[in-house]
């Protein structure tokens, strides 16, 4: 079966670029499906498909799993928690109120936190020109997501959403650091479908927590969740995995600030969106501030 293990030239320059609009994708989807569904429950669903699947497609290629315990445990810890608490609380976070210029404005503060916990936690040295470009990335992220900031009443912000994204994220970056620490070796089939179970374990509870019953049958909710499944969440974690493992943990984040820009872009082109200079503008200091913290 073919890896994604970035080992040539060819393929490492070809995995961001594919790793991007593929992460991106995932606030279309999540707008065509959270009006008609329950997130948590949906969350729970897609995971349980996703850990079959992949569970499928590595018993056919006749991976090897993991001989111990920690081969096991690792990955689903990095799955609870990168999958489980960031995409549920996410997801909960926008359904119960919080604008989508202000989730994503919080999302784009993963690749800051996960420069300032890198050292600490994995002994990786920030240098002053990676930190350069993660800050000239968050400015650029900015401006792509000012107009949408400038929509937003502060006073109508529900406090708990807000705080429940800042959790959600917080807990991407832990689970990106664990992943780093913790899983250099393996299968990355096997390792995907671990996070996945480990991202199940979480989100079942929640959804039956806190979840309800609502779906409503349409054509929007089961492309958006076939969407969901086999691209946000196969072909994204599988690039996202193989990202980690071959680069410094700090460069990999650097690549979570196209998201909104790229997210910006396709709303333009598939919903109408207004795209502005400043948006533009944006994109460009984005870029430039990916393409500066990745070669530091």
């Amino acid at each position: 079966m073919p890896t994604l293990s970035g080992n040539s030239p060819r393929t490492a320059s070809a995995l961001p670029v594919l790793f991007v609009p593929i992460w991106a994708t995932g606030f279309i989807s999540a707008r065509a499906v959270i009006p008609h569904a329950d997130p948590l429950g949906f969350t729970a669903v897609r995971f349980t498909g996703v850990a079959v699947l992949l569970a499928l497609i590595a018993a056919a290629s006749r991976v090897r799993w993991p001989g111990t315990r920690a081969g096991w445990r690792d990955p689903m810890v990095a799955g609870f928690l990168m999958q489980g608490i960031y995409l549920s609380g996410v997801f909960w976070a926008v359904s119960r109120g919080l604008p989508a210029g202000i989730a994503a404005l919080v999302g784009s503060l993963q690749p800051l936190l996960t420069a300032l916990l890198a050292g600490p936690l994995l002994g990786e040295r920030v240098s002053g020109r990676r930190a350069l470009g993660i800050l000239l990335g968050f400015a650029g992220a900015g401006l792509v997501l000012a107009p949408k900031l400038g929509a937003a009443d502060p006073s109508g912000i529900p406090p708990v959403a807000l705080a429940v994204s800042l959790v959600a994220v917080l807990a991407l970056t832990l689970g990106t650091l664990w992943q780093k620490r913790t899983g250099g070796g393996g299968d990355l089939l096997v390792n995907a479908t671990l996070q996945f179970v480990g991202g199940m374990a979480c989100a079942i509870p929640l959804a039956l927590a806190f979840g309800h019953a609502t779906i409503d049958p349409v054509a929007p909710l089961w492309l958006g969740l076939a969407w969901a499944i086999l691209v946000n969440s196969v072909a994204g974690i599988l690039l996202l995995l193989a990202l980690t493992r071959r680069g410094a943990v700090a460069g990999v984040a650097a690549l979570f600030f196209l998201v909104p820009p790229v997210a910006a872009l396709l709303g333009y082109l598939l919903f109408g969106e207004v795209l502005t200079l400043a948006q533009g503008a944006g994109m460009a200091v984005a870029a430039l501030g990916v393409a500066v913290a990745s070669r530091a």
